[in-house]
This record gives C-alpha cells, structure tokens and sequence, in this order.
C-alpha cells in the first residue's frame, strides 16, 4: 500500500472539487427490503421475513456516479431508463443527490433495472432483477452519443462502466473512446464479459479477476497467471495500463511502461462486497484526473473498495474517512 504524503494528498482532494467525470453506462435502481427472519415458512422450506423497512439506492453505473459525487467531483450519468416508477425513483434519488439528470435517455421500450436485496440480520437473503438485457436501440445510441459529444469538451474524464444489461454495446463503446481520444479525456473502464475486448485505446482497463479468467478462457492462481494475463489483455486491447483487482488479494496493476507492481490490502472486516467495484473505479478516475500517477490512484481506489466493503449493502465512499485513512501508516 503506497503511503500518502499530506501535502500530496491534500492537492488531490482539493482538485476534485474542480472535476467533471462522465459515467457511460447501465443505470440501475437499488431496492433493499430490510427485516428479520423468526420462522420458516409452512407452505415450504425458506424463511419468513419480517419487514421492518425499505430503502433505495441508485446501482449499477449510478452507484459510480454517485461515488463520484461523495468524493467531491461532479458526476454526468449518461445513461437509459424506462417510462416506469424505477425511472422515477432514479430520478428523484439523483436529485436528492446532487447528481444531474439531464443526460439519462428514457426508452419506453424496456424497463428501468431494478435489484431488489432482501436483507434479514445485516444477511443478504435473496434478490429479485426486473430488467431487459438486449443491447439498445440505433436512435437510442444516437441520442446517447450526441449528447456525450456534446458534453465532451467540459469533462475531465470517462467511465465506461458495464453490468451486461444492454447499454454498452460495442458502438457505444468503441464512439466513446474515439470521442475522448479526440478531446484528450482519460478513459478508464470497468467491464464484463460481453463485449471484454472491445476497449481498445482506453487509459486504464479494470477487470476483476473472475472476468478476466472468463474473457481468457483460463484459470488464474498464481501470481505468474495474473501478471501473463494482464500483458495479454494490453497487448490485446493497446490499452495504457491494465489493473487487475483480486478481492483479498488486492490488485495487479501493469502499467504504461509494462512494469508490474502489486496493490496490497488491509486486514479488514468485510460486511458486504456489493458496489466495492464501483467505488474503485470511482476513485481510481477521480484521482488519475486529479492528477495522481497510476500506482498513487491504484493504491487510493483499492482503500477506498476496502472500506466500502465494511458496510452492508451498497454505500458510497466517504469522502473523510478515505483521507483519514490514506494518511494512516499500515
């Protein structure tokens, strides 16, 4: 784990105050139904579930814009929703939020997606997904392009952020990159299997390892398969530095000059591992545009994944703490 300096660290949080990050990517709603569980049902074997409340969350790409937002930085989510209540319910989460609105596409067409957790004693249940996965309509990229190309010129850098439910398709993907490369913005991705290798020219490309075992067709085990892997994948996709996260592991990190560094952890106790993905690839843009070199933002997102992962359920990165503990010596 790379230690921070104040003073390096300070001018970092100062400049995301001044960063615009756009978020392309599969917008989602958060349902959580929180309760306790006393019996088991006698209809048939699976517990009864007491509700004692509901919350909702923005997910998905909208769960990064959200970490943006809670690091300091000004988040653009351009994104797809349906004409339907999970639309509404974005909507009035990203304004109570902060988060902008005006760049999320309605297609009456298919739903919004909608994850609903029941948790019982801080345990995670079950989950229900109301969602379409096909990929997007022509007029419905086009709407999105335009507006991204629009936008492009004011923005300090762009997710692509994929959850395979049919916002990213590959011309999504592939005019976006072109878009920033034209405008000089960092591009950093977050991907899944579909679609893996068609990130071609993005800055920092961050698959976690059970993705990048996939995309390979391998298995990864030892430190020698992580790394040979992620030479593959920028050779493969001529991206500027590959960072391979591996839950407990902590991450891979091969960079521009093809040098391999590892990204430790700290002993901690996870609560829930939901949306630490997000929150890595947050901070890990938020600090590259802030003006950290790509081992200082590897280390400062993969402290920030691990403190989100002490929470139930999926909750942003707190601004403070992540400082705090930055600053504090293993």
């Amino acid at each position: 784990m790379t230690h921070f300096e104040k003073d390096r660290l300070d001018t970092f949080f100062t400049r995301f105050r001044e960063l615009r990050i756009a978020v392309v990517g599969d917008v989602m709603l958060d349902r959580y139904i929180w309760g306790s569980v006393n019996r088991i049902s006698p209809e048939a074997p699976v517990p009864v579930v007491d509700v004692e409340r509901e919350t909702e969350h923005p997910g998905g790409a909208s769960n990064v814009a959200l970490n943006i937002r809670s690091l300091g930085a000004e988040p653009l989510m351009f994104g797809v929703v349906g004409n339907d209540a999970g639309a509404d319910g974005v909507r009035r989460l990203f304004e109570e939020e902060n988060i902008s609105r005006s760049h999320l596409v309605t297609d009456p067409s298919r739903p919004t997606t909608v994850k609903t957790r029941i948790i019982a004693h801080s345990q995670h249940v079950v989950r229900i997904d109301y969602e379409r996965r096909q990929e997007i309509s022509r007029e419905v990229e086009d709407e999105i392009l335009a507006r991204l190309e629009a936008a492009m010129k004011d923005i300090h850098g762009v997710i692509l952020q994929d959850y395979n439910k049919g916002m990213m398709s590959e011309r999504i993907i592939t005019e976006t990159i072109r878009l920033a490369r034209q405008a000089n913005v960092l591009v950093t991705v977050d991907p899944k299997f579909r679609n893996f290798f068609a990130y071609a020219g993005a800055d920092v490309f961050k698959p976690n390892r059970q993705e990048t075992a996939n995309a390979l067709g391998t298995i990864l085990a030892s430190e020698q398969d992580f790394a040979r892997a992620a030479r593959e994948i920028k050779g493969r996709l001529r991206c500027g530095n590959v960072l391979l996260t591996l839950g407990e592991q902590g991450m891979l990190l091969l960079d521009e000059s093809d040098s391999v560094h590892r990204v430790g952890t700290r002993a901690r106790k996870v609560a829930d591992v939901s949306g630490a993905g997000d929150t890595v690839i947050s901070t890990l843009t938020v600090a590259l545009a802030g003006g950290a070199d790509i081992l200082e933002a590897a280390s400062l997102a993969n402290l920030a994944g691990g403190l989100v992962c002490e929470e139930v359920g999926i909750v942003p990165i707190d601004r403070e703490r992540l400082y705090r503990e930055a600053l504090r010596k293993k």
